[in-house]
């Protein structure tokens, strides 16, 4: 049975610009290097330009200013058939009339290999895939999740340089959607794939990504590894959009090395200065990290109660709103209208700008 190799290769956008007609910009000169054999997802809202980088990557819109290199190859004005790169459409875009072999071995059949030689790679994709025996059915035949392997295997085939997602798993349902992510994640490692993968959804960004691209209005507001943007973000915007956060106003009354000494909520609290002065400033911090059952901290008042299984959430009532937490003690719950005492845990808050 033939092997499939990775033939992995890094990509690099300098300073490169999409400008659509007159004046629209898609893309704002963005920097960014790709890794070879890494997944690296773009995320952001609808309109960031995640998903017109993705296409200049393919070839399928062209730069308007600056480079993209594949490899060490200048593919900036490289059409997509030129480009060696392969993309799994939101669609999936299955003949319905070939049989799941054929659909894999199509692409095969335009790039010089023999008929004897696309069936073993088309074999070895479906098993690679988990859809060893399943060549001869029809696409019409299988799940929404079988389906979406069968594209992926499609695109595997190839051996691309580069292999590109398009909000691949939006048409499944949320229990097949954390199945697949897993199986295309596991894919890529087990084969050592270079990866671009574009999703608005941050739970599947931080599931399957080595790096994550957060991008808003045409530009990156932050590169990093899950853990960082989780931990660390950089602006307000990243703190909100990468998993949940409370954003509250504090003041930070002195600095001591990297050290400051904040005020929030009548509460003072030292924590990572994060390179900020004195002065009024943000306090991000995320649901599961708020004790709510803590003897230093400030007020609150529990305004809702819900249980959701594992865990309990909490809108709580403070001096400058409502804020949200999470707690894992289901059997000692707190009751709606009971004053508390909300701290932080160790790993709590980050500081970032006011505005």
């Amino acid at each position: 049975m033939v092997k499939i190799n990775s033939n992995a290769a890094p990509v690099l956008f300098q300073s490169v610009t999409k400008v659509y007609g007159k004046d629209v910009v898609a893309v704002d000169d963005i920097n960014l290097e790709i890794k070879a054999g890494k997944l690296v997802t773009l995320l952001g809202p609808s309109g960031c330009g995640k998903t017109t980088t993705l296409r200049m990557i393919a070839g399928l819109e062209m730069a308007t200013q600056g480079k993209i290199l594949i490899g060490d190859r200048d593919v900036t004005q490289l059409p997509a058939t030129d480009r060696d790169v392969s993309m799994v459409f939101q669609s999936y875009a299955l003949f319905p009339h070939m049989s799941v072999l054929e659909n894999v071995s199509y692409g095969l059949n335009f790039s010089g290999f023999s008929k004897s030689e696309a069936f073993d790679r088309a074999v070895t994709g479906l098993d690679l895939v988990g859809l060893k025996g399943y060549g001869d059915r029809l696409p019409s035949e299988l799940s929404g999740g079988q389906q979406q392997r069968v594209a992926v295997a499609r695109a595997l085939v190839l051996e691309p340089q580069v292999l590109l997602f398009d909000e691949p798993l939006s048409n499944l349902d949320a229990k097949l959607r954390r199945q697949v992510r897993e199986e295309i994640r596991e894919i890529q490692q087990k084969l050592g794939l270079t990866v671009v993968y574009v999703t608005h959804d941050q739970e599947e960004a931080l599931a399957v990504s080595d790096q994550i691209v957060v991008m808003r209005n045409a530009a990156i507001a932050q590169i990093g590894s899950p853990r960082d943007l989780y931990d660390a973000p950089a602006s307000r915007f990243v703190a909100d959009f990468i998993g949940e956060a409370n954003l509250l106003p504090c003041m930070i009354d002195n600095i001591s090395g990297a050290v400051a000494e904040v005020t929030i909520e009548g509460y003072r609290h030292r924590l990572d200065a994060n390179g900020l002065s004195t002065g009024p400033a943000t306090m991000a911090v995320r649901p599961s990290r708020l004790d709510v059952k803590a003897t230093e901290g400030f007020k609150a008042k529990v305004v809702k109660s819900t249980y959701v299984g594992n865990r309990m959430e909490y809108t709580l009532a403070v001096q400058s709103g409502e804020i949200f937490a999470v707690h894992e003690d289901v059997d000692n719950t707190l009751a709606i209208g009971q004053e508390i005492t909300l701290g932080f845990f160790e790993k709590g808050p980050v500081l970032l700008p006011a505005a």
